[in-house]
């Protein structure tokens, strides 16, 4: 069963997201900690995925209603999962009121977004040594 739930980033939370993050960023893509964990984690607005109540993915929307840190882990990928935390982070921003929501995307995951209504702009750029461009979506 899959269930996505709102969290901070307090006590298990906070464990369970590092431990998605850690794995994807660090371990897979070799993004140096202190990028992903930047110091915006507190005042951010949290997305967890449970298959079967283990955690396995997790995306965070700062106060800006920029979307990030959408992280799945390996064995969990494929099964929709991360359009189930951007689903949940824009379910967030529409209750908050926002008008629209962003995203640095990764090259390879363009096609992803676009499939959930995100649209390019601006020039790509790199970011912890991986291609990104920006991405968007209006809420109203």
């Amino acid at each position: 069963m899959i269930e996505v739930e709102a969290v901070s980033f307090v006590g298990d939370n906070e464990a369970k997201i590092r431990l998605i993050r850690s794995t994807v960023f660090s371990g897979e893509q070799n993004v140096d900690p202190a990028i992903d964990f930047d110091g915006n984690d507190l005042t951010a607005f949290h997305s967890l995925v449970f298959v079967d109540g283990q955690p396995a993915g997790t995306g965070r929307m700062l106060a800006d209603g920029h979307l990030g840190r959408i992280a799945i882990l390996n064995e969990y990928r494929g099964r929709g999962l991360g359009s189930n935390i951007i689903e949940s982070l824009i379910q967030i921003a529409v209750a908050n009121g926002y008008g629209r929501v962003y995203l640095g995307s990764q090259k390879h995951a363009i096609e992803f977004y676009e499939k959930l209504g995100f649209t390019p702009f601006g020039d790509e750029y790199v970011e912890a040594n991986i291609e990104h461009i920006s991405m968007e979506k209006a809420l109203v």
